[in-house]
């Protein structure tokens, strides 16, 4: 006779977490530790981002003296939580104007696709400003990146990227310039480069390779995009190839993270 199977304890219940309110910008635990000890200004926060959930977008913020008096705070508390806020892209504040509730940031697909397609499929009038478009002699490092020797020109694009007219990001294009030699006879600079590589020189995208990562603006950088050099910046870099393996262009973009994020779909390696 087999012998019967051992009888497994039951697994004691586990306590359920009360779901929180629907809102992207809560997070999904509020991260209060189990002795429930917390600074003050994230109790303010989370009884801002209440009042903000109550207000709506683009509402203006009661005055400070107001809602420190409410919250029983010291202003300079309430400050604190105001500017971490701030950082995050959920506030925005307009000197002598006050502090507004922002927009939901916009979500930047991680795909090969052009900047105007994504704005627009957020609802929103994609647009550029053009810096710089000039003949730049290639340094080793971006050499290697662009399979072309030290030394060699590159055609490099430099501009704003604008939703609804709103500088979000900066974007730094380089292209080979032996292999585009008519790029500047064809590009309109505040259009699409990605609709110019394909429907006019038949360029077929077919992979990149990019990073991202969070850095800090140069003081240049900030200027350009109306933004506080202390904020947040996102930094991708973007090496894109053809069917061939052939490389098409190094891409470097600077995007304000209090008003872009980025997402992606991943799949199981097969």
């Amino acid at each position: 006779m087999s012998a019967e199977p051992p009888v497994r304890p039951a697994r004691p219940a586990l306590p359920i977490t009360p779901a929180p309110p629907d809102s992207t910008a809560r997070p999904y635990r509020d991260g209060i530790p189990e002795h429930g000890r917390v600074p003050k200004s994230y109790a303010v926060k989370m009884r801002l981002l209440g009042l903000m959930d109550e207000l709506g977008e683009d509402a203006l913020l009661p005055p400070e003296r107001e809602l420190a008096a409410e919250y029983s705070v010291a202003r300079s508390t309430l400050r604190s939580a105001i500017a971490e806020l701030v950082m995050e892209g959920r506030l925005r504040s307009a000197r002598g104007r006050g502090t507004y509730v922002a927009p939901p940031k916009l979500v930047q697909p991680l795909s090969l696709a052009s900047y105007t397609e994504s704005v627009r499929s957020m609802g929103m009038t994609p647009g550029r400003r053009v810096v710089t478009v000039e003949h730049h002699v290639a340094q080793p490092d971006l050499a290697e990146r662009l399979g072309i020797r030290p030394g060699d020109l590159t055609v490099h694009l430099e501009r704003v990227l604008l939703a609804d007219e709103e500088p979000i990001g900066l974007e730094s294009t380089y292209l080979p310039l032996d292999r585009f030699p008519t790029i500047l006879e064809v590009l309109r600079p505040e259009e699409s480069l990605y609709r110019c590589l394909q429907e006019d020189l038949g360029v077929v995208f077919a992979e990149a390779d990019e990073t991202v990562e969070t850095v800090l603006a140069a003081p240049r950088e900030a200027l350009l995009l109306g933004t506080n050099p202390a904020l947040p910046m996102l930094l991708t870099m973007r090496t894109s190839y053809d069917p061939h393996g052939v490389p098409i262009e190094r891409v470097r973009q600077l995007f304000r993270g209090d008003r872009i994020g980025f997402a992606t779909r991943l799949r199981a390696a097969t």
